[in-house]
């Protein structure tokens, strides 16, 4: 049987990506890869990043294919649904069963089979995978099959019950690297920041309660591999590929700050120190821990602050205080590492007020990197069912993704849209520019910003009460 696993993310059809260049491997594919093959199912992969949708086509057309499954994430769900409707349509393919797994499927599951899926995998997916391959090899039945959706013979649509997480992940083999090319990655990486990248997974799940957030896969579980297993995976990486840098991909590093400490431990006694960095949260770190992580290589660290208002970030369910979020900033910059921080606008109720509260925390904390978005509600988060009633954009499943959806607000969209801005020229003008002319430049610039949101304001309102 061939089976062959792949994604539709196209760094070329990126324009956001393009400019940031900072391209990672389909971690996850890679372990399923693993854990197949260790259980006897050989199987290829297509990694679609630097490739293009005519070289994907090509490259399944002349494997042929038994079962395809693809990785689909909120990002690349309309191409996706593109690549399902070629194979369908393509009468050498009609043997070719496809499987889908990933974020984005669990609340779509029933759009996905209309379209032409054949099996639709929730959550974890090695355990799941290795089953449907065990079935599909010998024509049985999916009824036993946990965590999978489907149609039966009469088109109905089956879920059957929700498949157990993977209690001890210790037991999984490490993610096939040797299936891809690293080197358009690692190249990449070099040419435009002057360091070459890898990344590695040393937990699943995250036990946070932040209402945008989406658990699609692992839940609000925590699950870590052993220090141990986590420091001879930097050893192989850094023999083998020597990167100049890691990110872990973990949702929040340092949760365990015992198992922070056998790690620090492990990698100094196997001389397996690359450079890092990670995503943390203020109530997780303190000065022992990033002292810690300092010294174990450890040379950015991202806190989640989304606002510098304690009235939003409580909104959220953060659970974080804003004052401890700014000192943890200030604390990872004492250090000699860098710091960077997450901030979200026109999250539901947000005002004016609550800007310029964000605007002065960043002021404050001064972080080396920030990042702003608006917030967008992902269908199964909390949210999303606050706002579900209030959502004000037309929705058709093969043409929206849930970044496209909006909502009644505080203010509009296009409010925020200069929020944004307003942020970015605000903070720039008062931690960074120290040429005074470029000073009162950017003051007028916010200035206009801020008038901006006002006739933004005045427009909305405006609309209401026609």
């Amino acid at each position: 049987m061939k089976i062959l696993l792949t994604h539709t993310y196209f760094l070329e059809e990126d324009a956001k990506e393009k400019q940031i260049m900072k391209p990672y491997v389909p971690l996850g594919i890679l372990y399923i890869s693993a854990y197949l093959e260790q259980h006897g199912f050989g199987n290829e992969v297509f990694d679609s990043t630097f490739s293009t949708f005519k070289q994907q086509q090509a490259y399944i057309q002349s494997m042929q294919p038994n079962v395809l499954a693809i990785y689909t994430n909120l990002m690349t769900r309309l191409n996706v649904i593109q690549l399902i409707k070629w194979v369908k349509q393509e009468p050498s393919l009609a043997h070719t069963k496809i499987i889908l797994g990933g974020p984005e499927v669990r609340h779509h599951a029933e759009g996905f089979l209309n379209t032409g899926a054949h099996v639709v995998a929730i959550g974890e997916g090695e355990e799941t995978m290795l089953e449907l391959m065990q079935a599909l090899a010998t024509n049985s039945s999916l009824a036993s099959i946990a965590g999978i959706c489907y149609l039966d013979t009469s088109q109905t649509f089956v879920q059957n019950p929700e498949r157990k997480l993977i209690r001890d992940i210790n037991t999984l083999p490490l993610p096939d690297r040797e299936k891809i090319d690293f080197k358009p990655y690692l190249n990449t990486w070099k040419h435009n920041h002057g360091y070459s990248m890898m990344s590695v997974s040393t937990m699943r799940g995250c036990p946070y309660t932040c209402k945008w957030c989406s658990r699609a896969v692992y839940g609000g579980t925590y699950r870590r591999r052993h220090p141990e297993l986590v420091a001879d995976e930097l050893l192989l990486l850094k023999q083998k590929y020597n990167p100049d840098r890691i990110w872990f991909v973990d949702d929040v590093f340092t949760i365990h700050h015992n198992w922070l400490k056998q790690f620090a431990q492990q990698v100094k006694l196997k001389n397996a120190i690359i450079p890092y960095e990670i995503i943390s949260r203020a109530d997780r770190l303190n000065e022992a821990v990033i002292k810690e992580l300092q010294e174990s290589g450890c040379y950015r660290i991202w806190i989640g602050a989304e606002s510098g208002s304690q009235r939003i970030i409580d909104a959220m369910d953060r659970r974080v205080d804003v004052l401890e979020t700014r000192r943890m900033i200030q604390l990872t910059k004492q250090y000699g590492m860098r710091a960077g921080t997450f901030i979200m606008l026109g999250y539901p109720g947000e005002t004016k007020e609550d800007i310029r509260q964000t605007i002065e925390h960043l002021v404050a904390s001064n972080p080396d990197e920030y990042t702003v978005t608006i917030a967008y509600p992902i269908k199964g988060t909390e949210l999303y069912n606050e706002v579900e009633a209030h959502i004000t954009t037309p929705w058709e499943f093969e043409k929206n993704t849930d970044r496209d959806l909006d909502f009644k607000r505080h203010h509009s969209r296009r409010y925020y849209e200069y929020g944004v801005k307003w942020v970015y020229t605000e903070v720039y003008n008062r931690t960074r520019e120290k040429n005074k002319l470029k000073n009162i430049y950017l003051w007028a610039k916010g200035l206009y910003l801020q008038t901006r949101m006002l006739a933004a304001m005045v427009s909305e309102r405006s609309l209401i009460n026609r």
